[in-house]
């Protein structure tokens, strides 16, 4: 499938983008916490800022953080309950080089001023290892919480993008529903690279060339190898259409690594349990596909995270360094 898109080659934006997205490579990132919890339950953060240290020690490409305002019960899910600009300046100060991601900033809930501004901070602080992946969001509940409605997100999240995009040039000039940028004003500071690298999540309620032509990247979500390589050779037409550069694509994978290297795959939530002889061939799978970046996420692992980082660390992750 890869092989009908080539050759490829994307734009160069900052030193994560640069770094985690390689034409016909595939990258390993995590998704904090890096500890199992149960639906409904909180995560405990213990010891997080030591075990995002240990990602980085170990060689994993990224970490990547999620934007969720509200526990909502019925999702089952509450993320790494920080805020995720805070914590992105908590983690660029203890870490190095590993990729710092958003995975997804809900754009409809906040005003993209703050949204430009934090990002392009962290951005900065964190010497180019910001990515911004950005999202419409999913849970209805939220919105009337910020007094927000949830059927015009698709219409709100476009018009932020487009402000997040003007606030990235000296003194711009942009008006949209989000407010009006005169010229006469700046936002500072600007991104560390040539421009803040915006990955949509899904469709973000957006037309499919909308996504393929605005987006740095595109992030998505496991499904069956035939329907993952259409819709990601679907998207890489659209990209060409547009007359632009190849872009990277993500995908989100639950695991549950067991110790037994040959123990074969069981369905979990969005992923599997396995052996890492099954995942590792799984994420050759995906590579071949045109995936250029997954991001792990261990919430139903059942070893010791610890344990688990090490063991892909050695078995895993020197296939796609």
């Amino acid at each position: 499938m890869l092989d009908e898109m080539q050759p490829t080659e994307f734009a160069q934006i900052n030193v994560a983008y640069n770094r985690v997205f390689r034409p016909g490579r595939l990258s390993v990132g995590l998704v904090l916490p890096l500890e199992a919890y149960a639906v409904g339950a909180e995560p405990t953060l213990r010891d997080h800022l030591e075990a995002a240290q240990k990602a980085e020690e170990l060689g994993f490409a990224a970490l990547w953080l999620r934007d969720v305002p509200f526990n909502v019960p019925s999702f089952g899910d509450p993320g790494q309950i920080f805020d995720p600009f805070v914590y992105l300046g908590a983690l660029a100060a203890v870490t190095g080089r590993i990729a710092l991601g958003t995975s997804s900033v809900i754009l409809p809930l906040r005003h993209p001023a703050h949204v430009a501004k934090a990002a392009a901070t962290a951005d900065v602080l964190s010497g180019g290892r910001l990515l911004l992946g950005v999202a419409s969001g999913d849970r209805p509940e939220e919105y009337p919480a910020m007094n927000q409605s949830y059927n015009d997100r698709g219409t709100r999240f476009r018009d932020s993008f487009g402000y997040i995009r003007a606030v990235g040039s000296a003194y711009p000039k942009h008006e949209n529903a989000q407010g009006k940028l005169p010229g006469e004003i700046d936002l500072l500071p600007k991104p560390h690279g040539t421009r803040l690298p915006m990955l949509i999540t899904g469709g973000s309620q957006q037309a499919p060339d909308w996504v393929a032509q605005n987006g740095d990247g595109w992030m998505t979500y496991p499904r069956s190898v035939v329907a993952q390589g259409q819709v990601i050779a679907d998207y890489r037409r659209l990209v060409k259409a547009a007359g632009q550069l190849d872009k990277p694509v993500m995908q989100s994978l639950y695991v549950d690594v067991v110790a037994d290297p040959a123990a074969p795959p069981r369905p979990i939530h969005l992923g599997f349990q396995s052996g890492t002889n099954f995942l590792r061939s799984y994420l050759h799978e995906i590579e071949t596909l045109g995936v250029n970046h997954v991001a792990l996420n261990l919430r139903f692992n059942q070893a010791p995270i610890y344990t688990t980082l090490e063991h892909l660390a050695d078995t895993v992750l020197p296939d796609f360094s």
